[in-house]
């Protein structure tokens, strides 16, 4: 018994590896699943998967049941959709099913029904104008003959025709449909640049104008609780949003589950315009798909598997004949189509690499967008830093990645959200560096290093490819700058002004603490310049009446010396005057003596006697050499009243009547 369940166990196990082989499903527990339901029998669970679409080998039910599973080379050749060779002939159809030694049963011809390969069948919906027409085809058919049946339907000349969305680019008439690997699904469009539009078309301008309309598809993903605000135009088809969507959510086109698409909206080659969809907006849900489900409904699994468009390749040079925008024929996360990359590669000058980031960016989603600083990161980090503590600025440093599939929605959605660029505007210095070069990523590493230290470049190289852009939230410390935030690409608008509120909040707080030092540092040096000030106000005023005082000493010593010098000068004239005055005579000499008394302003009197010959200048001189000089004095007599100073200084005594006696007095002259 246990040898029969062990058996068991290992027939299981190849089992399960056959069918993971032939059905490419990497989830184990999805491949039991489907097994389980199908009791295990291998082809019954491929064909399940894979209904006839590569020609598998089909059996009954009854018959499976009855014999052994295929082994490992006859389900490889099954899945490549060769028939399974007959066993050798010396195996007996009567002859019970042998056990082999790796615990396989063989199969023998009249036990197992094996159908012949069926030809494989390929879906078309090709688009004309606003036509569209749907086509199966044998993949065995040329190009040429799907084009005879295009013409036939749409009365188009086949020489006038252009097929495109091929997958592998441009094709000849002569290629069979089996020689270009093409998938069940396809969507192609006929271009006839040589036809004018008939009249009819203006029926359809409403359909053309909706292809023109941008749909806004407010997607809600439920287990993650996130909603993205996503753009479309409506020339974008239901698949192609189906793989921005998974993008977004990590969740395979194949495990989408989703709920709010209109009935009509029967398959996913159709584009928004003609699904039914509400505008301008529509509300949808999307959740990962259970395993109980996906294997309940293993056929629409495999639908979309093979819904992916090919017309994801490089025939749409061509697209602007349909009147749609190239950016908007590629999904959003496409880089490719970009005829220009955001910054140019070692570029010398860091501002013209800016100004070339900027003008792209502007080009590629619009004018309305943050204003990017110009100029290097250190002079973005002075003007956000390095101002008074009122002026400063966080440092929003944005790093884009071409390469990311999130790039694009994250610069159409929240970058240019209006809110975003005016919180942004208001509160930040926003520099911008594109990563996508390897060169222009060394370059940023390297400026990083220098003004954030070698913590924030390990962080930086850390992030992946598709976790880009980043938003680095930078913030300017006494000492060092510090990073406050990363914000990854995959977030919402929402979400993104709940975090640069966040930051802000820290930022607020801590220029609040700068703002009080500063002005506490301003009083005190205040403080200290009106007493600087003061101070040498006092030292000037001291040196003012320093000289004013040394000025005027200067000035009493000089007319001091004046002074000594005029007494000098008086005493030397009085003395010369007093030396050349003839001698006083005698009272008792035989001439005429005239004795004069003389009274001074002081009250005191001069007496002297004089011949009556004698000059009245020796008169003026007696008087002068006693200190009363004659241009500074007058000699008057008492009466009558006579200014004897006004007389001829060579007349006598005698004639002036200045004798025997008389008594004058001194004035001084006005």
């Amino acid at each position: 018994m246990a040898s029969e369940s062990g058996d068991s166990n290992m027939d299981r196990e190849m089992i399960l590896a056959n069918f993971q082989l032939c059905t490419g499903i990497d989830n184990i527990a999805e491949a039991i699943t489907l097994l389980e339901l199908n009791n295990w029998d291998l082809v019954a669970a491929i064909n399940g998967v894979i209904p006839q679409e590569n020609g598998i080998l089909q059996s009954e039910a009854s018959q499976a049941s009855m014999y052994g599973p295929l082994n490992q080379s006859e389900a490889a050749n099954a899945a490549a959709g060769d028939a399974v060779p007959p066993p050798s002939s010396s195996s007996s159809s009567s002859s019970p099913p042998s056990t082999s030694a790796s615990g396989f049963c063989p199969v023998s011809a009249s036990s197992r029904h094996i159908v012949e390969r069926q030809p494989r069948m390929l879906n078309f919906t090709v688009e004309y104008r606003q036509r569209s027409v749907e086509l199966v085809l044998e993949e065995g058919s040329s190009v040429g003959e799907m084009k005879q049946i295009l013409g036939t339907e749409l009365g188009v000349p086949v020489s006038k025709m252009q097929l495109k969305g091929w997958k592998s680019g441009e094709v000849s008439d002569s290629a069979l449909l089996r020689t270009l690997h093409l998938p069940k699904n396809n969507s192609l469009y006929v271009l006839t640049p040589d036809i004018a539009p008939s009249a009819s078309t203006s029926k359809n301008s409403a359909l053309q104008d909706s292809l023109n309309q941008n749909f806004l598809l407010v997607i809600n993903h439920r287990e993650a609780q996130k909603n993205y605000n996503l753009n479309f135009p409506g020339s974008r088809t239901i698949q192609e949003v189906k793989r921005n969507v998974s993008d977004l959510t990590n969740i395979p086109v194949r495990h989408q589950q989703w709920e709010g698409w209109p009935a009509s909206a029967s398959d996913d080659s159709m584009t928004l315009a003609s699904s039914g969809i509400s505008y301008p907006c529509h509300h949808l849900s999307v959740c990962r798909r259970s395993s109980t489900v996906n294997a309940q409904e293993p056929t629409e699994e495999s639908s979309d598997v093979h819904m992916i468009s090919d017309s994801e390749g490089d025939d749409f040079e061509d697209a602007s004949e349909l009147g749609v925008d190239d950016s908007e024929m590629f999904g959003m996360g496409s880089s490719s189509c970009r005829k220009s990359p955001m910054m140019p590669e070692n570029s010398e000058n860091e501002a013209d690499a800016l100004l070339h980031f900027t003008a792209e960016f502007s080009s590629r989603y619009g004018e309305n967008h943050p204003m990017f600083f110009i100029g290097p990161l250190e002079a973005a980090s002075q003007e956000a830093f390095y101002g008074k503590a009122r002026d400063r600025k966080l440092l929003a440093i944005y790093l884009h990645n071409d390469d990311s599939v999130l790039s694009n929605v994250f610069c159409s959605q929240m970058m240019c959200a209006d809110s975003i660029v005016s919180y942004l505007s208001q509160n930040f210095i926003t520099w911008a560096w594109d990563i996508t070069k390897e060169a222009n990523k060394a370059r940023l590493l390297t400026m990083c290093t220098r003004h954030f230290g070698s913590v924030v470049t390990q962080t930086i190289r850390t992030y992946k490819t598709d976790q880009f852009p980043l938003l680095l939230i930078v913030m300017g410390k006494r000492t060092s700058n510090e990073v406050l935030n990363v914000i990854q690409g995959n977030t919402t608008v929402d979400e993104l002004m709940m975090r640069l509120m966040g930051a802000m909040e820290i930022f607020t707080a801590q220029q609040q603490e700068d703002i009080k030092d500063e002005d506490e540092r301003e009083a005190r040096e205040m403080v200290k310049r009106e007493q600087d000030e003061a101070y040498r106000l006092s030292l000037e005023a001291d040196r003012k009446k320093r000289e004013a005082q040394e000025r005027e000493e200067a000035e009493q010593v000089r007319l001091e010396q004046m002074r000594k010098e005029q007494e000098e000068e008086k005493e030397a004239i009085r003395l010369s005057l007093e030396q050349a005055l003839p001698p006083e005579p005698e009272e008792e000499a035989g001439e005429q003596i005239s004795k004069l008394r003389i009274r001074t302003p002081s009250g005191e009197f001069l007496e002297r006697r004089f011949l009556g010959s004698c000059k009245l200048q020796v008169l003026f001189d007696f008087v002068a050499s006693k200190g009363f000089p004659f241009d500074e004095f007058k000699l008057l007599t008492t009466f009558p009243r006579r200014n004897i100073t006004q007389l001829d200084p060579g007349s006598t005594l005698l004639e002036a009547k200045l004798f025997p006696q008389e008594t004058l007095f001194l004035e001084a002259k006005e």
